[in-house]
């Protein structure tokens, strides 16, 4: 099982914005902690699971379609060679590769047929094959999801556990774990993609709080039509 961080990480936001959103919008329409901790785990394992097979699905489709045009490469390497040589002559013309220079570079690249068949994926197609394994992509993702998922959820199993049933000093502490959350998360995808882990983990912030707070202002709005 090879881990994959950018899944994990993109599970992980949407998997704290989600539940959250759903902690504040079951708070604003001043509903038990019961009903929140029940729609809280269905989105954990129902959202969790359709994220995860989405993922899966788009992934293998996309390697699908990558070995497809692959392969259609690969013949015409086999049965249209001087239309296929030509082709990779007209790429490195527009790069600026003249005379000698040109056809020596021509020449090279053509001369292996895996080296002559990449070329033309990347510079005719626009394709780059992707090693991700669709079933790691998609556990990961999955348990993003749950891990980070989880974290608002637990100030209310807490105070579950130990009989005490005050909504609102749980939410407070479900803010401040999930603000947390938040930021941590937006630090590690800062991190993988060499950006600057405090904006990113702000930015991260903001995303959630306005996730949160237009669920929890529809919840407080339905409360007083239902």
């Amino acid at each position: 099982m090879k881990w994959h961080f950018d899944d994990f990480v993109y599970g992980s936001i949407d998997g704290a914005v989600t539940t959250f959103a759903i902690v504040a919008g079951v708070m604003g329409a001043s509903l038990s902690s019961g009903i929140i901790l029940i729609l809280g785990f269905a989105n954990l394992f129902a959202d969790g699971f359709s994220m995860a097979a989405a993922n899966y699905q788009a992934l293998k489709a996309r390697n699908e379609f990558v070995e497809m045009k692959r392969k259609q490469e690969e013949w015409e390497i086999e049965n249209l060679e001087e239309e296929e040589k030509n082709e990779i002559r007209d790429i490195y013309k527009k790069k600026g590769f003249k005379d000698e220079l040109l056809e020596e570079v021509v020449r090279i690249i053509t001369s292996r047929k895996k080296v002559w068949i990449d070329t033309m994926m990347k510079e005719e197609l626009g394709l780059v094959e992707n090693e991700k394994n669709p079933m790691h992509s998609s556990i990961s993702t999955f348990v993003g999801f749950n891990v980070i998922g989880i974290i608002p959820l637990i100030p209310f199993i807490v105070f579950m556990i130990t009989g005490i049933d005050v909504n609102s000093e749980a939410f407070v502490y479900s803010i401040i774990s999930i603000l947390a959350a938040f930021f941590l998360v937006g630090m590690i995808k800062g991190k993988i993609v060499k950006k600057s882990k405090i904006r990113s983990g702000t930015n991260t912030i903001i995303i959630g709080g306005i996730a949160a707070v237009v669920a929890y202002m529809v919840g407080y709005g339905l409360n007083f039509l239902v």
